[in-house]
């Protein structure tokens, strides 16, 4: 019998979705044993969000200072475990964060081999490049990584997202599209949990190579990664502004972030457009060095 454990910390929802219908073939295989497990902080984070309280993690998140989390019920080793999470602020959720920093995580995920699964935007690689850190210090092996991400275009999510997270509204709305990820794109994931469950037969887990290649699990956008960089290093910045200026909701730090939303409002409204029309015109002349970034970012899995 082999034994997968499904962690995961979501707010919405609409990630245990994916990872329901991702593990559902897995549940229906006789050999395997499924134990679902939800992180749990200490203090509970709010959905919705409001702006403050949204804003407030930023500088925590960026940092991966993790959170107290409740212990997890589970065994003490596992054949496979699927790590869910979500991207805040370019990096892994702050309860998965602060999960994997527990004495706990260290003795579940040591040598053992583990599938991350994303559900976010499409700005989800210096996330998963923290993610790849946390797990490597802890003596996990990461062999697969699933990614589903937003629907509609990247200058779009950044009106939808906020929205969905701040209110709770996902529906399309003007010429906006609904937020989240597609059903089409959630309901396909059941191929991933049908090819690990021939790969668990085989007993393929155990080798070094990833088991869900040439299966479209990843898929980056080689246009977007100059902008995550770019992006991830300004978030550094503004995140160590942010926590000089106080403790989470303290009145200097509502100032500063106050500062901050106003710069991004402005950002996305003149400097997003432009970058989009200068990385059409580099693009080109960049092509080699984007396509060996773009094979990067997709490992392990691959495109």
């Amino acid at each position: 019998m082999k034994k997968i454990l499904i962690l995961y910390y979501s707010q919405s929802g609409q990630l245990k979705r994916v990872l329901d219908t991702l593990v559902a073939p897995l549940e229906q295989c006789d050999e395997v044993q499924c134990d679902y497990r939800q992180i749990q902080p200490l203090r509970p984070y709010p959905y919705p969000w409001s702006f403050y309280a949204f804003f407030n993690v930023f500088p925590e998140a960026v940092y991966l200072d993790g959170c107290e989390v409740e212990p997890v019920k589970a065994e003490e080793k596992y054949d496979l475990i699927v790590l869910g999470y979500t991207s805040w602020f370019l990096s892994p959720s702050i309860p998965v964060t602060g999960f994997l920093q527990t004495i706990q995580a260290k003795r579940l995920f040591k040598d053992t081999p583990v599938v991350t699964v994303i559900a976010c935007r499409d700005m989800w690689l210096m996330a998963q490049e923290k993610m790849k850190s946390l797990l490597a210090g802890l003596g996990a092996r990461l062999i697969d990584n699933v990614v589903l991400t937003d629907q509609g275009k990247s200058l779009y999510t950044f009106v939808t997202t906020p929205r969905w997270m701040l209110t709770g509204k996902k529906d399309a709305f003007w010429f906006f599209p609904k937020a989240g990820v597609a059903e089409e794109a959630i309901g396909a994931a059941s191929r991933f949990g049908e090819r690990l469950c021939a790969a668990l037969h085989n007993n393929e887990e155990q080798h070094k190579g990833p088991l869900l290649a040439n299966m479209g699990a990843v898929n980056v956008n080689g246009k977007l990664i100059a902008t995550e960089r770019i992006a991830h290093r300004s978030f550094l910045i503004w995140s160590t502004l942010i926590k000089k200026a106080g403790p989470p909701n303290s009145p200097g730090r509502n100032i500063v972030i106050t500062i901050y939303a106003l710069f991004l409002l402005i950002l996305v409204a003149t400097v997003v457009p432009l970058n989009m029309l200068l990385r059409k015109i580099i693009y080109p002349f960049r092509k080699k060095a984007i396509e060996a970034a773009v094979s990067s970012y997709e490992q392990p899995s691959g495109r």
